[in-house]
């Protein structure tokens, strides 16, 4: 048992490796679609490049998107919205007549000078005139009769009966108080402005419209519009090998495609579809990791790296299958681009692309005639990534969703123009949709926050936030430590040329550089840089007690990093840039002053590690370099190229870059761009001749 636990434990890197993997694959077959793929690609205005096709079964021929629009619009534009005429209204304002004439024109009124024989004839003329309004009726205006003519027709329900009737047989609120004014002034041409005024008051709409009878009614009719035109027997030639996809055949081919998608059933087909989609996606899957192990096996070998990328993949690729379950539609509006431009950000630009065709090669399996999608989103994602190569700026990422809704849209039309050979077809919902994906672009930004939250990464936008020398760590070490400050900016200038010159990652450098001292904060007067001419505090101590000093200075820069919470790639310049070396002034001059004395090394010695990085090296080459280079009294070429040659064979010599990954050529070009830097830094001015 002991012996198994122990190969457990010594293989536990790979262990979790597998699981990872396996994990991985196991969820993406869980949510790719279960559905059988059509075995034929083929693409509107190009040959057909299978040999003949034969129909196996009947099936229906399709129509396209475009006829079933037509056909929809025509059978909605012949639809007639339905009314129903309510019987109670008219007795409700009849009544309401009624009641309000006895009040306005009482027996012996002096309105009335006429008697009761006038009484009855107002009477009589208003009922007469309620019988022909509300026979008719009074239609409520809605939208679906607001501006029509009067010959628009439509249904009115009056009990069980469904009639077809012109708006011009139907009474409106204003053509009812126009016809009471006309009949009135007809009739009674004395004194009628209160029979009016009382007719008026009396209208109300009785036949309002009827939104469930209508519904159904358009639902009916749509029902009636069929998705099919015609058959292809079984047995029928569909098309012959280089004959050219037209629009017709190409729908054909949709139809036959559909029909044997839908005919695959969960039983046998079913287990073959999910041994298909296994096998493919599993093949994908190694075929990644064979990439990782050739070609960025630095990457591979951290877990939280690979475990970071396979959740980007899953994230895409779980919104792609949803998408395509609920509303296919909307895959456009998907940001694929998304992926290799965090990829990027994190790694490197080979990475990031690799990632984005694993990716995108999967999601077309799940879409049909994947060629045109895989096509259109391999080239926005590599224009993406040339577009954030070189991430120094927020704003970058603004130009990313520019130059990725540009590709869609030039790819789109290029494609229309092959298929179609013209833009006729063209659809502008794409072009929002493009618009769309290229604008959630931009969630990359806080996308990436998060993504260096969790797994502990920094990115070259944040490793430019944190050069800025207005940064509140590099605004203290400016304020109390001056001489460090300045020294640090000119180790960082020194370090970053030489970063360029090798190929490593200049930015971190530099910010490691701005940030390697901030240790001395606590007792800046201690150290050369931040003294007073003729007042030294280590004139008062022993040489331990300064060394100590000295050397502790590293310790608390890696705390005061912690308190700001610096990334930990920075805080690792902090504990490798002297390395083991020994704080050499002070136990050389312990030697000389106290030669019976035998030293204890560890006062004098800095904690370490060494370098374990290219840019941890170049950190350590620079800050001794450019800190010997101020003890130098003539400090001209040759002084120079002697110390730096001196000071980098030293550090050689002491096996301080055995954890690094430099080479000899490495450092040799290093060195040249150390003397040529401290070279400008010390320059002397040509003297002109005295006048």
């Amino acid at each position: 048992m002991k012996k198994y636990f122990y190969w457990l434990g010594y293989r536990h890197d790979i262990i979790v490796k597998v699981l990872l993997f396996a994990i991985t694959i196991t969820l993406l077959i869980i949510i790719f679609p279960r559905e059988g793929k059509f075995r034929y690609e083929y693409q509107r205005g190009k040959p057909w490049q299978h040999d003949d096709l034969i129909a196996t079964t009947d099936f229906g021929i399709l129509k396209s998107e475009a006829e079933l629009q037509a056909e929809t619009a025509e059978v909605l534009a012949d639809a007639r919205p339905y009314f129903i005429k309510k019987e109670n209204v008219t007795d409700r304002q009849i009544n309401k007549l009624i009641s309000d004439f006895n009040k306005q024109f009482k027996p012996g009124s002096a309105s009335l000078p006429g008697g009761a024989d006038t009484r009855d004839r107002y009477l009589e003329t208003a009922l007469r005139i309620c019988d022909t309004l509300f026979g008719k009726g009074i239609i409520a205006v809605t939208n679906e009769i607001e501006n029509k003519p009067g010959d628009y027709e439509v249904y009115i329900i009056d009990g069980n009966i469904a009639s077809r009737v012109k708006l011009s047989s139907v009474f409106t609120i204003r053509t009812a108080e126009k016809y009471i004014a006309a009949e009135v002034e007809k009739t009674i041409p004395e004194r009628n402005d209160a029979l009016k005024k009382i007719l008026i008051n009396s209208l109300s709409q009785n036949i309002v419209f009827d939104q469930v009878a209508t519904g159904q009614m358009r639902e009916a009719m749509l029902n009636e519009v069929t998705t099919t035109r015609g058959m292809i027997q079984a047995g029928e030639k569909i098309i012959s090998r280089g004959e050219l996809v037209n629009a017709e055949k190409f729908q054909i081919l949709e139809s036959m495609r559909k029909d044997y998608e839908s005919r695959l059933d969960e039983s046998f087909e079913y287990n073959n579809i999910l041994l298909g989609q296994s096998m493919l996606i599993s093949i994908t899957i190694i075929t990644f990791i064979l990439f990782m192990i050739s070609f960025r096996k630095d990457i591979f070998k951290e877990n939280k790296n690979l475990l970071m990328i396979l959740l980007i993949i899953l994230l895409m690729l779980g919104a792609a299958a949803l998408t395509i379950r609920s509303q296919y539609q909307l895959l456009q509006l998907l940001p694929f681009c998304l992926v290799p431009v965090i990829i990027r950000v994190f790694f490197d630009t080979r990475l990031a692309f690799f990632v984005h065709v694993v990716t995108v090669v999967l999601t077309g399996f799940m879409v049909p005639n994947g060629f045109e999608f895989v096509f259109q989103q391999l080239v926005a994602g590599l224009i993406a990534i040339i577009s954030v190569a070189e991430l120094r700026r927020r704003s970058q990422f603004f130009i990313t969703a520019l130059a990725v809704f540009i590709t869609y849209s030039v790819v789109y039309t290029g494609m229309l123009l092959i298929q179609d050979g013209s833009l006729r077809n063209i659809n502008v919902t794409m072009f929002v949709f493009f618009g769309g994906s290229a604008m959630l672009t931009l969630f990359a930004y806080p996308l990436i926050f998060i993504f260096e939250k969790l797994f502990g990464r920094v990115t070259d936008v944040t490793l430019m936030e944190l050069s800025d020398t207005n940064a509140p760590l590099l605004r203290q070490l400016s304020q109390y430590a001056p001489g460090t400050f300045h020294h640090s900016l000119q180790v960082a200038n020194i370090a970053e040329a030489a970063a360029y010159e090798i190929g490593a990652n200049a930015l971190l450098v530099r910010a490691g550089a701005l940030y390697h001292d901030i240790g001395k904060m606590d007792m800046p007067g201690y150290f050369i840089e931040n003294q007073i001419p003729g007042i030294n505090p280590h004139d008062d101590l022993g040489y331990e007690e300064s060394a100590r000093i000295i050397v502790s200075h590293v310790i608390k820069g890696i705390d005061r990093a912690k308190k700001h919470k610096l990334p930990e790639e920075l805080i690792d310049f902090i504990r490798t840039h002297h390395g083991t070396r020994m704080a050499g002034y002070f136990y050389n001059r312990m030697l000389a002053d106290y030669p019976e004395k035998v030293p204890n090394e560890s006062d004098f010695r800095y904690p370490g590690p060494v370098p374990f990085s290219k840019e941890t090296s170049i950190l350590m080459m620079a800050d001794s370099v450019e800190a010997a280079s101020r003890s130098l009294k003539k400090p001209d070429a040759a002084a120079i190229s002697g110390l730096v040659e001196s000071i980098v064979d030293k550090q050689i010599e002491l096996q301080q870059f055995v954890n690094s990954e430099l080479t000899l050529k490495d450092i040799t070009h290093i060195k040249k761009i150390l003397k040529k830097r401290l070279m400008s830094i010390y320059h002397l001015r040509i003297e002109y001749p005295s006048l």
